[in-house]
């Protein structure tokens, strides 16, 4: 069976210095498992400096790796393509080296914040059972965690499989996740924008446990609200807005380990770059939540899909970095 060495993530510590970050990016996207992809795909990594390498990569997964694109579905939604079990080995061996499959542990006993990112219905579930076991078992001591999510309309299959037929929203997933996991009654403080949801809509609603962090739960209006709902670089910008960031500041983000690559790129361009702090990112561990992982969520696609969604942040970071440099 393949199998490739590890390939290290952009790195990111407290008073961030970008000038190292596009070295990273180009070991990330010129790898070797990302070779034997693009080479199982009928093409060749072409010799380019480390922008005109992620416009490549960008064409290259549009064609072949983006699954979504076909009637705009949720990641949840794609109808999944045959592979040959050759091809599942390899996309399973390269995914494993890019960092997409195994869940790390925190790289540090102690944060100054702690973000949990919203998803599909159980993946809210899921990342916010495993912070709050994080800071239950004294393996993370944070003074604030905030769960990050919008108002992006839950269907009727997550609130089904995932037990939250009360819920609208994924935002309400989040609140039903910090809630159970931290042990929170009613919020102490509860603010939103007025009138019907839309795009621009927005929520933020604070806790606070006798014994345990402040937790908040926060819902971000889109950055593009006549186009589309709130993203990732989103939800990290509304969270940004409402604390004051230190360049010292250490912040751990929880999310699922096959979208590691793309939403820690983000949080570097959205948060490292702006305020100075440490990143670190991780996917919770499947092995310690009481709700399954999904069996459609690790398929060959859904790697492909992903691995390509760290292109576009990886490219969008280097175009952010390239500016600051210019600056």
């Amino acid at each position: 069976m393949v199998s490739f060495d590890a390939v290290a993530l952009p790195s990111c510590e407290p008073d961030f210095q970008p000038q190292a970050v596009a070295e990273e990016i180009h070991t990330w996207i010129s790898s070797e498992p990302m070779r034997a992809l693009v080479s199982e795909y009928g093409a060749s990594l072409p010799p380019a400096s480390v922008g005109d390498l992620l416009a490549w990569l960008d064409a290259f997964s549009d064609e072949h790796w983006d699954f979504r694109k076909h009637g705009k579905v949720e990641r949840d939604q794609v109808k999944a393509p045959s592979f040959l079990p050759d091809r599942v080995d390899l996309i399973l061996a390269a995914a494993t080296a890019l960092r997409l499959v195994h869940p790390d542990r925190p790289p540090h006993s102690t944060y100054d914040h702690l973000l949990v990112l919203g998803g599909l219905g159980r993946a809210c579930l899921q990342r916010t059972e495993y912070a709050a076991q994080l800071v239950r078992d004294n393996i993370v001591v944070v003074p604030k965690v905030a769960a990050l999510g919008s108002f992006r309309p839950l269907t009727e299959t997550e609130t089904i499989l995932s037990g939250l037929a009360s819920s609208r929203f994924e935002v309400d997933a989040m609140d039903v996740g910090v809630r159970v996991g931290f042990g929170l009654d009613d919020p102490a403080r509860s603010e939103s924008s007025d009138g019907a949801v839309t795009h621009q809509s927005w929520q933020a609603r604070t806790y606070r446990a006798v014994d345990g962090p402040e937790v908040h739960v926060l819902a971000a209006p889109s950055s593009e609200p006549e186009s589309r709902r709130a993203n990732t670089p989103d939800t990290y910008e509304f969270w940004a807005r409402r604390f004051s960031l230190r360049s010292t500041d250490r912040i751990l983000v929880i999310t699922s380990s096959i979208y590691v690559p793309f939403q820690h790129s983000d949080a570097i361009r959205m948060l490292a770059m702006r305020y100075g702090c440490g990143i670190d990112t991780i996917g919770f561990d499947p092995g310690k939540v009481t709700i399954p992982m999904a069996a459609e969520a690790t398929g060959p696609d859904r790697y492909l899909q992903e691995i390509r969604s760290g292109i576009l942040s990886m490219r969008r970071l280097h175009h952010a970095l390239a500016g600051s440099i210019l600056a």
